[in-house]
């Protein structure tokens, strides 16, 4: 895979501009404190793992920054756009983020160049030209191109994925957001879609990613922040968090995934 990036992007050290504020973000369900006051920012270029266990409020979260969910308190700013504001038009802001879920929620009727360019022909009114030639560009760089008339269940579950980044990258998204994106695969196709993210890395793309893969976010990541029920427990660098932190709790659960 080459550059799958098409903006002004440079890779290397963060700098100080935020991408994403999350501010004091509230959300309940019914009787059920989901997210409690969590704040944290990405910045520009930054790779952020959102870790934590089940149930401590990272896919809710990722929903509530895609507009998926409503926050009831607090707010969530895309650049200087308070994205939480109910006057805002929701599909310009969705199209500066580029999402992936776990599922790969890929159309099965649909060949792999039309999954891709589906949102942008409906959603965001281009003209097929336009968006099978953007998304070309993008099946070539991922190695994909050959695929492109395919059907979703003639490809692999990491193939599959793959072409979800794809369609995710078509906005040429300020941020990133990957919601556990190897959690359905098989345990052999992971090592792909984690190497698509290293290169997303290293090209200067800004991602937050909710994941389970400790080493690679280790790894890979800049900063780790990680909920514990619905709150921040810890937001450092890897090595503070993941080897250095003397809180119990954090020390347990990553005790948990070398165990």
């Amino acid at each position: 895979m080459t550059d799958v990036t098409t903006g002004d992007q440079t890779a290397g050290v963060p700098d100080n501009e935020k991408v994403l504020r999350i501010d004091g973000v509230v959300k309940r369900f019914g009787d059920n404190l989901v997210l409690d006051h969590v704040s944290f920012d990405v910045h520009k270029h930054e790779v952020v793992a959102l870790l934590g266990p089940s149930g401590s409020g990272k896919s809710t979260l990722m929903k509530c920054i895609n507009l998926l969910e409503r926050v009831d308190d607090g707010q969530i700013w895309l650049g200087d756009t308070d994205i939480t504001d109910p006057r805002i038009n929701q599909d310009k802001s969705r199209a500066r983020i580029g999402v992936v879920f776990q599922q790969f929620n890929l159309f099965p009727h649909m060949t792999v160049l039309n999954n891709v360019t589906l949102a942008v022909r409906k959603v965001h009114k281009w003209d097929r030209a336009r968006a099978e030639e953007k998304a070309m560009g993008l099946l070539k760089r991922i190695g994909m191109e050959q695929k492109a008339r395919e059907y979703p269940d003639r490809l692999s579950g990491g193939q599959q994925q793959r072409v979800a980044i794809a369609r995710a990258l078509m906005t040429d998204p300020e941020l990133l957001l990957l919601d556990e994106i190897t959690s359905a695969l098989d345990p052999l196709l992971v090592g792909e879609v984690l190497e698509m993210v290293s290169e997303l890395k290293d090209q200067g793309a800004t991602i937050l990613m909710a994941t389970h893969e400790m080493s690679f976010a280790h790894s890979a990541a800049d900063r780790i922040t990680l909920l514990r029920r619905g709150r921040i427990a810890e937001n450092g660098s890897p090595a503070d968090v993941m080897d250095n932190s003397t809180d119990p709790e954090t020390q347990e659960f990553f005790h948990s995934y070398r165990a």
